[in-house]
């Protein structure tokens, strides 16, 4: 068999740039840096912005109501 055939699994602490919450896992890279995780998300929170979506639409119905009959 080959040797040094697998990576080797490191744990490393991943560090939330929004909320600071440390998570730990597995990798074989040295360091990861991500931005928002799953505990400040506002898809997984439960938090979502909606007034964005509604101008949206309203937008575009103002845009085609005309055209519509």
């Amino acid at each position: 068999m080959k040797k040094k055939l697998h990576p080797i699994l490191k744990k490393i602490p991943l560090v939330c740039a929004t909320c600071k919450k440390q998570h730990v896992i597995d990798t074989t890279v040295e360091n990861i840096h991500i931005e928002i995780c799953a505990n400040c998300h506002p898809f997984y929170v439960g938090k979502q912005n909606f007034t964005t979506v509604a101008g949206r639409v309203d937008k575009f119905n103002k845009r085609y109501q005309n055209k519509v009959k």
